[in-house]
């Protein structure tokens, strides 16, 4: 206990801490790899919307999620709990600039989820019929980036009612990997 203290700085008396070594991520060439359907999460910072997105991309037929790196651990402990430990079942791997040219040259078509007057409805079957989907999901509040929208290949909305104008981002996962994970066509 002693030892514990002097780590972290304060009296642990509950818990467990464990030391590990991580190790290397694959690259999302790897990862991608046979993938048809594949979660993009561009800076989504809370850490139990992560878990949740994961919970929801291993249930519902997503291949891999790729984050960027200024969003949240997946490993972090809350992240993990909410994931039910799906980020540990799940493949992923962290995307750095450039990520949309990537995923193009390795065949994806980019959706991006975005609240816009000229986008697609999610369930339009040009979606479902594309060979391979990357589902392009934003941050917390401001969503994807204007350039990142402006990158992708179809912007995409999920059509709401009652004066609702938009969803959680674990919400809207939830929803378009329903949707768009495995291909109707």
């Amino acid at each position: 206990l002693p030892v514990l203290t002097q780590l972290t700085g304060f009296h642990l008396t509950r818990g467990m801490l464990c030391a590990m070594y991580r190790p290397a991520l694959p690259s999302p060439e790897v990862v991608c790899a046979g993938a048809r359907r594949v979660a993009v999460l561009e800076n989504v910072m809370n850490p139990t919307n992560i878990g949740a997105i994961f919970r929801s991309a291993a249930a519902l037929n997503m291949d891999a999620v790729l984050l960027t790196s200024a969003g949240s651990d997946p490993l972090y402990r809350r992240a993990l709990r909410v994931s039910m430990g799906t980020v540990l079942q799940i493949p992923w791997a962290y995307l750095d600039v450039g990520w949309q040219e990537r995923l193009q040259a390795l065949g994806f078509k980019t959706a991006a989820m975005a609240l816009s007057d000229n986008s697609l409805r999610i369930d339009d079957p040009r979606l479902t019929a594309e060979e391979k989907l990357a589902v392009v999901l934003g941050t917390e509040g401001d969503g994807l980036a204007a350039d990142t929208i402006a990158r992708c290949d179809y912007t995409v909305r999920i059509p709401m009612s009652h004066g609702v104008d938009s969803l959680n981002v674990a919400a809207a996962s939830a929803v378009a990997f329903y949707q768009l994970g495995m291909r109707r066509a």
